[in-house]
Parts: structure tokens; sequence; C-alpha cells
């Protein structure tokens, strides 16, 4: 029994050695500060440097190589904690500025709020404004879900309703840089940093419903004002502390889906762990069997009247995108209620 227990042990370390050995790799690929050749030196040196522990786990050098191995790995995260995200840098255009918010009574001012008049995914007109929003007139939040790879993955866009009809949509995104573009696995590695963007429907839902012809979903929320105005107002937070202190994206711990999780849960809404906050594609799945969105009918007859696509591209991104698009989709009836 003694020795069938060395072996389990014996094998778990093994688990964790290469386990830590292909992120260690990975993160010097991706983030060293070199030439390619340089990047694919620093990850393979390492690489094979977690292999031989690995092999060492079944001689009698075990000992030494784990605690060399321990050492190496410790020099790997402090490189690593030393990386911060840019500030500064040439952004792309649609992530080039940070939302930030003010808050004077109910009045709340928010600058660099996106509106761009986009003709295709390279021609678009560029417009930030400031502008001023009532919060006590805060009534709705809408959930978008935006399917750019298939069924599995999305992108997640909340929308604030007010009294007068407007709404205000918030976008949680990769800030890339000019020329770059988005890489579930790089971004797991500091690759790119946090945006928060704040936005017409007609400019952030749109362009991805008709320019992109990304499969596009809206789910009215059952939410009471009180509920959407602190969740609005957290969002505020969430992007002025972005804004002094940028951090990075990252495709499972930080992302459009896992940060709504968290300000939710500040908002007053229990959201216990799920596979389906990380596997976004189902959060519908999800919202519905927790009663959050409208559940009068089966989810697969709720999903087709939620898809816009049709609506958006027959409006044509016209001032009244967001009415239009909202035509026959159902409102759970906290909801619906003023």
């Amino acid at each position: 029994m003694p020795r069938l227990m060395a072996i389990i042990l014996i094998f778990a370390i093994a688990l964790i050695v290469a386990a830590l050995t292909a992120w260690g790799s990975l993160a010097l690929w991706f983030r060293l500060s070199l030439p390619d050749a340089g990047r694919a030196i620093g990850a393979g040196v390492f690489l094979v440097f977690g292999l031989f522990t690995v092999a060492a786990l079944a001689s009698r050098l075990r000992v030494r190589a784990i605690l060399s191995f321990a050492g190496v790995f410790a020099l790997v995260l402090f490189w690593w904690s030393s990386i911060k995200p840019e500030a500064n840098a040439a952004w792309a255009r649609d992530v080039a500025r940070q939302v930030t918010g003010s808050i004077d009574g109910n009045s709340l001012t928010l600058t660099d709020v996106r509106d761009f008049g986009w003709r295709s995914n390279s021609d678009f007109t560029e417009r930030w404004t400031t502008r001023t929003y009532d919060v006590s007139k805060v009534k709705t939040v809408d959930l978008f879900m935006s399917y750019w790879a298939g069924p599995k993955i999305a992108h997640v866009i909340f929308s604030f309703g007010f009294e007068d009809g407007e709404q205000l949509a918030w976008s949680i995104e990769v800030r890339h840089k000019v020329g770059g573009a988005f890489s579930p696995l790089a971004d797991l590695f500091k690759n790119d940093p946090l945006v928060i963007l704040a936005a017409d429907e007609r400019d952030v839902v749109g362009v991805r419903s008709n320019v992109r012809g990304e499969d596009v979903q809206v789910y009215r929320l059952r939410a009471s004002p009180e509920q959407a105005r602190n969740l609005l107002l957290e969002y505020v937070a969430e992007a002025n502390a972005l804004a002094r202190t940028p951090q990075f994206y990252n495709s499972i711990t930080t992302n459009c889906t896992t940060t709504v999780a968290k300000l939710m849960r500040v908002a007053g809404d229990k959201v216990p762990f799920d596979w389906r906050l990380i596997v976004n594609g189902y959060l519908p799945d999800y919202a519905y069997d927790r009663g959050a969105i409208d559940t009068s009918m089966p989810l697969a007859q709720l999903r087709e009247i939620s898809k816009i696509d049709e609506r958006a591209r027959a409006d044509g991104l016209s001032p009244d995108f967001s009415k239009a698009i909202r035509v026959g989709v159902p409102s759970p009836a906290a909801a619906a209620t003023p």
C-alpha cells in the first residue's frame, strides 16, 4: 500500500508539473519581449526543462528535480507578475476610448459614448459623444447575444432602457491595437487589455447584425427598475476603475460574460457558478432556467422570436433601430411594469 500511494503521489506531481510546464511555455511564447526566434528558444527551453523534471520523477533525482523546477517556475511567475497592460497605445479606432462617467444626484454624464456610423467592417464614420442621462428614469435591462463562432460562443451586451424609449448599450471587449485581431488563446496570456464601451444600439449591436452578419438575439430580462439602475451604476463604476487602472482581458477569467456576472452579483442578483457562464453561448438557457427571461413558451420558440437579424436588416440602422428589433419580443412581467 505505501508503494501504491507513492506511485499515485508521483503521478499527481507529474500532472501538476506537466500543466505548469504547458502554461509557462505558452506564456513565454506569447509574452517574451523578443523576436520570434528568441520567444521560441525561451519557450522551448522551459518546455524541455519541464519534461526533464517529469522524467526525473521516476528516478532518485526526483526531489532535486522538483526543487529546481519550483525555483525556475517562481522566476517565471515573478516575470509574469511584472507584465502590466498598456494605458496608451495605437488602439484600433473602435476601441480607442474608454467610457467614463460622473454622477450628480440622478444626473449621469458619460464621456466617450460611441456612436459610429457603420458602412462596412472597415468603413465607418467615427463619433464619440458626451451625454447626460437621468438614472431615475431607467426602467429595463435587456440581454443581447451575438453569436460569431457557432452556437457555443457569443458576445454579450447589456442594454438599459429609459422612460422615453432611449437605449444605452454596454459592451465589454478586447482592446486590440491597429492591425490586431481577437485570439482566444493569446488572450489567455495577457495579450490585450480590457475595454468597456457605452454605445448606441445602432452602433454596437447594428455592426454585428447588419455588417458582420452575426446571429444576434435580444432577451428582455426580468429586472425591476431598481435592479436595472443598480446594474447601470455598477457598469459606470467598473468603467471608471478600468480607466484608472487598466487590466488584461482573459478569455476565461475576465471576459464579456464573467465580468457581467460579477457586476450582477454586486447589483444584488445572486449568480452561482455555472459552466454556461464560460461556454457563454448557452447563457440564454441559464437565464431561462433561472426565470430571468420570459418562460411563457419553450426556450426554442423564444430563441427564434429573439433573433433580430431580419428585423435589423429591414430597418437599415435607422433612428428607430432599437424599437424595430424588439417587435414581437416578449417581456417578462417584472420587466414590462413601469
